[in-house]
Order: C-alpha cells, then sequence, then structure tokens
C-alpha cells in the first residue's frame, strides 16, 4: 500500500530516485529538443547557474531603441479626423459612400449610414510639412520627430478583439502580450524595477483587463506590473515603520524556502515561480521605486511641460512624466492607457468625445517628446501612439462614427527613426488602407526590428509549436528613413 509523502520530507529510496531522476534527463531531451541557442541561453555564465529569465540579453542585430512607450489610446481615436485629411469626405458629404467601396461591415453590422465630414481645421506643421489637425496642436510642434502610418491594419472589429490584437497579436485572449515578447527577449536593464509597467489614466479597467499585459503561455514572470494612477503608484511597497529591513529579510528568505520546495515537484506552475520572483522584486524595489515614482525632484517648469498644472491634463501628464522617470532607470516597455474603459469610443457626439480626450493628452504626449529629446533620451526610446483602430467615415447616430480596424493611422517617434515622414495611405475616404499595408503582426515586427531583435528568431516553444509574436504572419517595414 503506498504512502503518501509528507511534503515536508525529501525522500531517497529507489522509487523517488527514478522520479525525480527521470524528470532530470527529460528535461535533457526537451532542451535538445529546443534547440542549442534555448539550451544555452538557460545558462549562466559558462554554462553555470541558470540565469534569471530576466537578465539582461545580447539582441540579434544593432538597435536604437532601448526602450519602448505605448501610448494607447483606448477606443479607436479617428484617424480622418487627426492625421489622414480627407477632401472628398468634405465633398460628398452626407451622401451615401460610392457603390465602388462595395458592402461595409462594421461593428454595428452593415453600414449605409451617409458619409460624416470632419470639421477640423488642418495644416501642414514643420519642415516635413505634416498634416495634423487642430485638435492637436501641441503634438503638431512635434511634428518634424513623428513617422505617421497612416496605413495600419487589424483584425479586431470590436474592442475585446481590437484591443487584444493590437497587444498581443490575435482577437482571442491567451496569448503573451507585445510587453512580454519584450522582456523574454531582451530582458530587464535594472532589476530593482519592473521591466514591464501599465499606468492607467482612471480606476476604470482595460477592456480585457490584465490580459493585455500579460504573459500568456509564457512564465508569468514576464507579465506587466500595473502601478496605480493616484496617489502611491506602487501599492503596498512601503513596510510598516514597526518592521525593520532585517526581521523583512528573514520573513522573505523563509517564504522563499518554502516557496521553492513547493515549487520543485510543480515546474510547470509557473504562477508560483513568478510569485516568488515578485516577492523577491518587491523587497529590491522598496530601495529604488520609491525614488523613480516621486516627482517632487522635478522643477515647476518641466511639470508644467507634461501639463501638470492643468486639472484636465495633470494625470496623463503625470503618467508620462512617469514614463520617462522610468525610462531613464532602464525600465524597459511602458504602456500608459488614455481613455481606459474604451472612451476614446464615439459613436456619437464625436466632437465632445475626441475634443475632450485630445485635450487631455495633447500636451503631456509632446512634454514627453520635446522631454525625451531634451535629455538625450528620444533616440534610444521609441514612442509609440494609437489604438485598437480607427473610425468610418460613414456616420454613426448622425453626430458620430463607427469602428474602422481596415485602415487607420499610427506614429512612432524616436527610437532612430527619422522625424517628419508619413507612411503608407488610406484611400480617398479613409476607409481602407490603400498602400504600404501594415497590419498589427506587421506592426509588432517593426518595434521588435528596432530594438535589434529579429522576430523571426524571438521563437517560445509552446506544446512542440514555435511560436512568435506575429504568429508568422507578419514582417517588419525596413523602409523608413533612420537617423
Amino acid at each position: 500500500m503506498m504512502t503518501s509523502i509528507p511534503h515536508y520530507e525529501t525522500m531517497t529510496n529507489r522509487r523517488d530516485f527514478l522520479r525525480r531522476a527521470g524528470g532530470g534527463f527529460g528535461a535533457l531531451a526537451a532542451a535538445a529538443l529546443m534547440g542549442e541557442d534555448s539550451a544555452l541561453a538557460a545558462l549562466g555564465d559558462a554554462g553555470g547557474a541558470p540565469a534569471s529569465p530576466m537578465s539582461a540579453k545580447l539582441a540579434h542585430r544593432t538597435g536604437k531603441a532601448k526602450s519602448v512607450i505605448f501610448l494607447f489610446m483606448e477606443g479607436g481615436p479617428s484617424h480622418i479626423d487627426l492625421f489622414d485629411p480627407k477632401p472628398l469626405l468634405r465633398q460628398l458629404s452626407g451622401q451615401q459612400l460610392p457603390p465602388s467601396f462595395g458592402n461595409v461591415i462594421t461593428a454595428m453590422g452593415e453600414s449605409r449610414a451617409p458619409l460624416l465630414t470632419d470639421k477640423r481645421e488642418w495644416k501642414q506643421h514643420g519642415e516635413s510639412g505634416l498634416w495634423i489637425s487642430d485638435w492637436l496642436p501641441h503634438t503638431a510642434r512635434m511634428a518634424d520627430d513623428l513617422c505617421v502610418i497612416r496605413s495600419c491594419v487589424s483584425d479586431g472589429i470590436n474592442h475585446a478583439g481590437g484591443v487584444c490584437s493590437m497587444n498581443t497579436g490575435s482577437i482571442f485572449g491567451g496569448r503573451p502580450s507585445l510587453g512580454a515578447w519584450v522582456n523574454y527577449g531582451l530582458g530587464t536593464m535594472n532589476q530593482n524595477l519592473p521591466a514591464f509597467v501599465v499606468l492607467k489614466d482612471s480606476d476604470s479597467q482595460v477592456v480585457n483587463g490584465v490580459r493585455n499585459w500579460g504573459a500568456g503561455f509564457m512564465p508569468a514572470v514576464y507579465q506587466g506590473v500595473q502601478f496605480e494612477p493616484d496617489g502611491s503608484p506602487i501599492a503596498n511597497l512601503t513596510a510598516p515603520k514597526s518592521v525593520s529591513q532585517d526581521r523583512q529579510q528573514a520573513k522573505l528568505s523563509f517564504l522563499a524556502k518554502m516557496n521553492s520546495a513547493y515549487g520543485r515537484e510543480r515546474t510547470d506552475n509557473t504562477q508560483l515561480d513568478a510569485r516568488i520572483k515578485a516577492y523577491e522584486l518587491a523587497f529590491r524595489m522598496q530601495s529604488q521605486a520609491p525614488e523613480a515614482v516621486d516627482l517632487k525632484s522635478e522643477s515647476e517648469a518641466t511639470k508644467k511641460l507634461y501639463g501638470l498644472d492643468d486639472p484636465k491634463t495633470a494625470t496623463f501628464g503625470r503618467n508620462c512624466l512617469l514614463a520617462r522617470r522610468l525610462v531613464e532607470r532602464g525600465v524597459r516597455f511602458i504602456q500608459l492607457y488614455s481613455g481606459a474603459g474604451s472612451k476614446w469610443d464615439a459613436h456619437d457626439k464625436i466632437e465632445e468625445n475626441h475634443t475632450k480626450y485630445c485635450y487631455e493628452t495633447d500636451k503631456p504626449v509632446a512634454g514627453l517628446l520635446m522631454d525625451l529629446k531634451a535629455r538625450g533620451l528620444l533616440d534610444e526610446t521609441l514612442v509609440v501612439w494609437g489604438g485598437e483602430f480607427g473610425r468610418t467615415p460613414m456616420s454613426e447616430k448622425g453626430d458620430g462614427r463607427d469602428h474602422n480596424p481596415t485602415g487607420f493611422t499610427m506614429w512612432m517617434a524616436g527610437g532612430g527613426i527619422k522625424g517628419g515622414q508619413t507612411v503608407g495611405s488610406t484611400d480617398e475616404l479613409g476607409l481602407r488602407a490603400a498602400e504600404q499595408k501594415m497590419h498589427v503582426h506587421d506592426l509588432h515586427a517593426t518595434i521588435l526590428h528596432l530594438m535589434g531583435v529579429d522576430h523571426t528568431k524571438l521563437v517560445y516553444k509552446y506544446k512542440g509549436r514555435p511560436e512568435r509574436i506575429d504568429m508568422n504572419e507578419g514582417n517588419p517595414y525596413t523602409k523608413m528613413q533612420m537617423v
């Protein structure tokens, strides 16, 4: 009759030896199947102790971008009201979409609504002459630093699928986020801070929640860490005054010992491993994180640059300023959500909606670019702006626009990209991408390319399948002018 083995005992009989040894030999076979590169990557210096999964790793090639700041306008900003003017739309306003465009299926079904003109004042800005509307006057001053991509395409027609696609490459949940892939491929530049940080502008939940910055089928250690928008960004970071550092270290060591013993029998439990590393990171963060998120040392001029002197821009401005401070301290991937809960979603009253959210973000975003540039950080920091999709040229509810994943605008700045250039185009009404189409998979591959990562070589083996961020469908756009 078999008896259970108490969790606190270490058995050394023949059966236990074979069980444990079998796991070890199986791991060797797995390493062989995964290939030499993967097996060697798991080793530390000179094949010694296993390296930390978050240790800094060499890129495949030299890339100027060391960090990414992804400014996510959740809900879908209207490209044809911000960066992609369409004179024909004004001529045909109130009329039906020309038959040559065929039937159009939107999130609300087949659309037969009349076309809706924009009400913006458009100007060309900077020496490059980029077209930007009057909704973004501060961003317009940075025109010569922007690479505007007008031909973006996504598979997500609704918010759940669109936000998931822009973050993970798939409209279905369960895959690793872009930030997790960056962590997996490059590791961290600062072991005392999270490598992937998420900042929201309110208590509202982002569509799909934490899955947008999750690790999917990868070890959970690669997932993002959410900072709070108000008060102390990192909850429960400071130990009570009655608990000394030695006492806390002793508790942490004892907890790590118990978790490690428990985890030896459950090697497939990545959540446990992530929890252990989270405890260790939290302890290290107590020395560096409070200083990193404390804005008291920033000058009043800097705070004003980000709009912290205006209640309407202060929240997103604070997050943009935090992003700059985190980049300075080696954080690899930072994602900022504006309009958490799909608040850029303007099915009606687009004038009211976009006036509000453009105002809240315009000055902080421009301030971020100016500050990074002044500090010499923009060349090595890739700033990405966009939402899960754009908006249709057809109206909805008379004064709004529906979702449009078939052609929309995003922009990139820094990270070695030459500013003042426009990539791709949509058709004459801004409905579909027409030239140099860039699918979300291509965007992800391009971001990794700018960081020096070959997305075809950044592979994670899952259930015998070689998985990549682009699901074997994307290609980096390498025709952008670089500096």
